[in-house]
């Protein structure tokens, strides 16, 4: 606002128009105009200390304030929303607004002003509201940015360790934890752990957007991960993720987990650890020391700020501890396995092509369906080459095929005929491992299905006649189309030979009987 005290006390002096502009910063035909308004008005220096600048505008230009009320005033929140929208700019928007002011009735600033005003109110909404924090209600968490690497003693590699960081923002009690990944199971464990160290649980958990706690945070809705949902009703709290992209929503443990990062994993940016074992150890030694740090504006430190004014709000832990579990959703293939990232484990072959839950605790592995349990095994943190099975899920021919040994189709064989012993025998030790005639003596015993023993001896038997070396092929092609022995008579043959009423060479001899 225009100087209008410094103009008139000036003009007092004797000083000249262009002397006075320069003296308030204004232009000369703003002074001229002032002086002029002044000597219609009768006002001259000194006027009273109470006199304000506003005061004097009021008098010197009576008919602008009158209509001071008919200025619209931007509507900066509505500004600020449209200025995020791609090719929006302040200058479109001032037209928007020009164009709205006019039809309404409404005197429109010029867009310097407008400018200004929404620059202003853009500046005062960024102030950060200090929040008091009531003891126990709530605990912070996020994964620092840094990690502190391992070193493998025998190959050298060095693999990377992420830091837990929780923190309790009245008392600002801080717990770190050590992990080798940031996978849910240690996202939960590390929970475990910082309740534990707390000795109490408090009433609300604030986690960031991050996969292994929320699967979707939008205006409308929030849905948290079930295996976080789980401990959360464990511990008997409740998850309130921050809103994404607001970090400072959980401004403490930012605040934490850069406090966590210069005291605890650049402290240790020197050492180097062989194991992660080593590692936690270190970090938990650094630990105790930023909690016993004393503060620089309060008195005392972290702990006692904790003991004093934060623990008897805690809620007791419960009695049993809690087993994190991490859920996950698998399609069955044709293996009718799931698996927990290590080994796979069997479902009902009948669940092929459904999708299923799959808990997979510490222990053991649950798999649900329609939320029944249709499955539970032993977990195995062992790496195994083939799926764990349980003989119940497999199909009939898939059971009987893992009950098969060499033994017994020799067994087998040998309640048929020696011949047959002889073709199991030679399909046993035609590769280099008996496994590898299970096949065509599968296939041997399901022909024993379809034709009788001694049919299947006698093929066996002209099998080896024929060839040193006996087929599947070649024994079904002799049981459907059996080859005659020598002692048979040609008569025999002949007559055997004939199909359906084709009559014999005999009733075509001469003398023969054609009727």
């Amino acid at each position: 606002m225009v100087n209008y005290r410094e103009i008139l006390r000036l003009r007092s002096l004797g000083y000249s128009i262009t002397q006075i502009a320069a003296a308030v910063h204004s232009s000369r035909n703003t002074i001229r105009d002032v002086q002029q308004r002044a000597n219609e008005h009768d006002l001259f220096w000194p006027v009273a200390d109470d006199v304000t600048n506003s005061m004097l505008y009021e008098q010197l230009y009576p008919e602008r304030f009158s209509k001071a009320n008919v200025w619209m005033e931007p509507d900066c929140e509505w500004i600020h929303k449209e200025l995020g929208k791609k090719g929006v700019n302040l200058t479109l928007l001032w037209k928007e607004y020009k164009f709205k002011s006019i039809n309404a009735g409404r005197v429109p600033y010029q867009y310097t002003q407008f400018c200004d005003i929404y620059r202003k109110w853009a500046h005062r909404t960024k102030a950060t509201m200090r929040i008091h924090h009531k003891p126990g209600d709530a605990m912070q968490v996020d994964w620092a940015g840094g990690t502190l690497p391992i070193t493998d003693p025998v190959t050298g590699e060095v693999t990377d360790a992420y830091l837990f960081v929780a923190v309790l923002p009245c008392s600002c009690y801080v717990y770190a934890e050590l992990c080798d990944n940031m996978k849910t199971e240690n996202w939960l464990l590390a929970h475990v752990h910082a309740y534990e160290y707390f000795d109490g649980v408090p009433r609300l958990l604030i986690p960031d957007n991050l996969k292994a706690g929320v699967i979707r945070n939008t205006r409308y809705e929030t849905q948290i991960n079930r295996s976080y949902m789980e401990l959360a009703d464990h511990y008997g709290t409740a998850v309130v993720p921050t809103r994404v992209e607001h970090p400072k929503d959980k401004g403490h443990a930012e605040g934490s987990v850069s406090y966590a990062t210069t005291w605890i994993l650049a402290a240790l940016r020197s050492s180097t650890f062989f194991s992660l074992s080593d590692a936690r150890k270190a970090v938990a030694e650094k630990l105790e020391e930023l909690n016993e740090a004393p503060f620089k504006k309060r008195e005392g430190n972290r702990r006692q700020a904790y003991l004093r004014e934060e623990k008897e709000f805690m809620q007791p832990l419960p009695v049993n501890p809690y087993e994190p579990s991490v859920w996950s959703e698998q399609t069955i293939l044709y293996d009718y396995t799931v698996t927990d990232g290590i080994n796979k484990y069997s479902v009902p072959f009948d669940l092929i092509g459904e999708s299923v839950n799959v808990r997979i605790a510490r222990d053991t592995v649950e798999v649900f369906y329609h939320g029944n349990r249709v499955a539970v095994h032993v977990r195995t943190h062992d790496r195994k080459r083939d799926p764990i099975m349980n003989k119940a899920h497999m199909p009939e021919h898939h059971r009987k095929y893992l009950e098969y040994t060499p033994d017994d189709f020799r067994s087998w064989a040998s309640g048929v005929g020696p011949n047959t012993l002889k073709v199991v025998g030679s399909f046993l030790e035609s590769g280099s491992a008996p496994e590898q005639g299970f096949k065509p003596c599968t296939s041997l015993r399901k022909l024993s299905e379809r034709y009788s023993p001694e049919k299947l001896e006698a093929a066996c038997r002209q099998i080896l006649t024929f060839s040193g070396d006996p087929t599947i092929r070649g024994i079904n092609i002799l049981l459907k189309n059996p080859v005659n022995s020598p002692g048979t008579s040609k008569k025999d043959r002949t007559v055997r030979r004939s199909r359906g009423i084709t009559r014999g060479a005999e009733q075509f001899r001469e003398g023969g009987d054609l009727k």
